[in-house]
């Protein structure tokens, strides 16, 4: 029997850069609400089994009501107060899962990730423990200290990175076990927590979208306002 596919939505944030009063997950684009347009992503996928949402604290009955007509959500639980906390409580539902099972982990605030993303993160993860989806950087990086550059890497080296973000739960299990037995945790991503503390498991970076942009700023809401009112490629 196959093992199963789990996508996990975070949307623990409380999008304070937004200005908005209210999480930005909730904020409409196109008529509906941000987070309804990412789980739509995955509820409509043939390779997710279940849907877990992850919702900021007192926010969870409106994320229910937004998640209810998606037959494969299988939960709207509480985040925490980091995304790594919000990793760690979908973690905690997930503890009947066995090791093999495949799990994404995606920014509810990213509403347009594509199908073919999707595609290429599962299909990836037949051969790998994690994977990470990039698009080149046009800009380029620096590195600066003190105010000062200390070095600019060759751009083509350079990646950004989006989500979903896949695991084998074991393997995303092991990690998160070792890094809160670490005082000195600090992580933005969950792919940062395995590099970190499994450093002997590879992983591998897949072509992602510039549609799958993540609404942060103001005017990111404008672009994204945009986009749902087009077809996607």
């Amino acid at each position: 029997m196959a093992a199963r596919t789990v996508a996990v939505v975070l949307a623990g944030g409380l999008g304070e850069r937004m200005g908005a009063g209210r999480p930005k997950q909730l904020i409409e684009v196109g008529g509906r609400p941000i987070l309804a347009h990412a789980v739509a992503a995955f509820d409509a996928h043939p390779g997710i089994d279940e849907v877990l949402v992850v919702m900021a604290a007192g926010h969870l009955r409106e994320a229910g009501v937004i998640a209810a007509p998606f037959r494969s959500v299988t939960g709207v639980v509480e985040g925490g107060a980091t995304r790594t906390a919000s990793t760690v409580a979908a973690l905690r539902v997930l503890e009947q899962h066995p090791g093999d099972a495949r799990v994404l982990f995606h920014d509810a605030a990213r509403p347009f990730v594509e199908a073919p993303v999707i595609d290429r993160v599962l299909a990836a993860l037949d051969g790998h423990d994690a994977v990470a989806v990039g698009v080149p950087s046009p800009d380029t990086i620096v590195v600066v200290e003190d105010g000062v550059v200390a070095s600019m890497p060759p751009r083509e080296t350079m990646s950004r990175f989006q989500t979903p973000q896949g695991f084998r739960l074991g393997t995303l299990r092991k990690a998160y076990e070792l890094a809160l037995a670490d005082p000195a945790l600090r992580a933005t991503d969950d792919c940062g927590i395995v590099h970190r503390y499994l450093p002997d498991v590879p992983i591998r970076v897949v072509e992602g979208s510039e549609r799958n942009l993540k609404v942060t700023q103001p005017l990111d809401a404008v672009v994204a306002e945009h986009l749902a009112t087009e077809d996607p490629p």
